[in-house]
């Protein structure tokens, strides 16, 4: 990452923001794949309109029936990452992802489609996962209602989506979730979820630090409090109590070779320490870097994250 233009906020390979709001995009980032039936999982996808208005989109996943038809599956939210600049749910790491997760945790997935920063500033995309994460629970269509358990909802997300996850957990937490039927939330997974505040902790790489915070002020120059809003610092003081958080568990994932990891771990054990009735689990890849299991799934470190990630939507 090169940063060093005063001109430029933040420089990486999918992007580079300039201070001005104007923004790059690696084309490659923003490619899509069809939904459709995924012949080496056997999982099927359909891209549904959930608000005519606005033209908002959800891509639903339903994994392979086997004769069970009836069974009610869990219902697992999904929030991609990139930055909150870059990325969509069509996108082919993230949709390859969520179809290997659905087959084999055996979930009913709904992965959001969000507006993009800077041209639609936060809160926008948390404004987007809400209203998306209301139809879920909704079950609006077919496959939600014939095969998805209000009883066993989930909330996952990578980077950007793992903020989006956290925040979505405390709305839930705050407000409840506007169902028809009983909703639960029953667990919580952040995957190398994006957090920031006004002061460096101790083990950040400073040159990181001060450009990912350059880019929180522009994709979200109404912020309370700059990058110690709650929603980008929820350990701020004055921050909405962490003990209000939705779900019976909470999964947390880091990197070691992640500049976020350090974030991450300090919130989950805020979560630990607040008092919150759920049980809080941290999980770390040793040796490995931000987001590497959707950019690499194939190695033994992304194996033994998928292993976690599916035995937790389990419940163990």
């Amino acid at each position: 990452m090169d940063s060093g233009s005063k001109e430029i906020a933040f420089d990486c390979s999918s992007f580079r923001l300039h201070m001005d709001g104007r923004v790059d995009r690696n084309p490659h980032r923003m490619e899509t794949m069809p939904a459709g039936f995924d012949a080496a999982t056997g999982v099927d996808s359909k891209d549904v309109v959930i608000d005519a208005a606005t033209g908002a989109t959800v891509r639903l996943y339903l994994p392979p029936l086997q004769g069970a038809a009836t069974t009610k599956l869990p219902i697992l939210v999904f929030f991609h990452g990139g930055y909150f600049i870059v990325g969509s749910a069509a996108e082919p790491m993230y949709h390859r992802y969520v179809n290997s997760l659905v087959a084999r945790a055996r979930v009913v997935a709904v992965s959001v489609e969000y507006r993009l920063a800077p041209e639609h500033p936060l809160p926008a995309a948390y404004d987007d996962s809400w209203t998306a994460l209301e139809w879920a629970v909704s079950r609006a269509d077919p496959w939600l209602s014939d095969h998805g358990d209000l009883g066993r909802v989930f909330l996952a997300g990578v980077s950007a989506g793992g903020n989006i996850v956290h925040n979505m957990a405390a709305a839930v937490g705050a407000s409840g979730l506007p169902a028809v039927e009983p909703a639960r939330v029953e667990g919580v997974i952040e995957l190398h979820p994006s957090f920031s505040g006004e002061q460096k902790m101790e083990v950040e790489d400073e040159a990181f630090f001060q450009a990912n915070n350059d880019r929180w002020k522009i994709i979200f120059p109404g912020a309370t409090g700059g990058v110690d809003d709650p929603r980008i610092n929820p350990t701020a003081d004055g921050a909405p109590s962490l003990t209000k958080l939705a779900g019976q568990r909470l999964l947390v994932c880091t990197a070691s070779e992640d500049p976020r990891a350090q974030r991450a771990r300090a919130y989950c054990d805020a979560v630990r320490a607040s008092g919150w009735r759920g049980k809080a689990e941290w999980f770390e890849s040793e040796g490995e870097g931000h987001g590497f299991f959707v950019l690499n799934p194939g190695t033994s470190t992304a194996a033994a994250l998928m292993d976690r990630v599916v035995a937790f939507l389990a419940g163990h």
